[in-house]
């Protein structure tokens, strides 16, 4: 599963460069469905930071990775 949540964020991760951000993944744990991120750049201090991991990196790695719960940010 690690392998996939990789290359979906690398997917997202243009999105957030874009904006002068990128995203890094930390960890997945395969049991309870949690993957740990971590912003860095500009998303790692933007306000919009948690609505942009909730409704964008979440929802997408739940729609492509049924098994994904949720996503923390670390």
């Amino acid at each position: 599963m690690r392998d996939k949540v990789e290359e979906i964020l690398g997917a997202i991760r243009p999105t957030l460069e874009a904006d002068g951000g990128s995203i890094e993944l930390v960890d997945v744990d395969e049991e309870g469905g949690t993957v740990r991120v971590k912003l860095t750049g500009a998303c790692a201090g933007c306000p919009m930071s948690q609505m942009t991991l909730q409704h964008g990196v979440e929802r997408i790695l739940k729609e492509q990775l049924p098994e994904v719960q949720r996503v923390v940010a670390v």
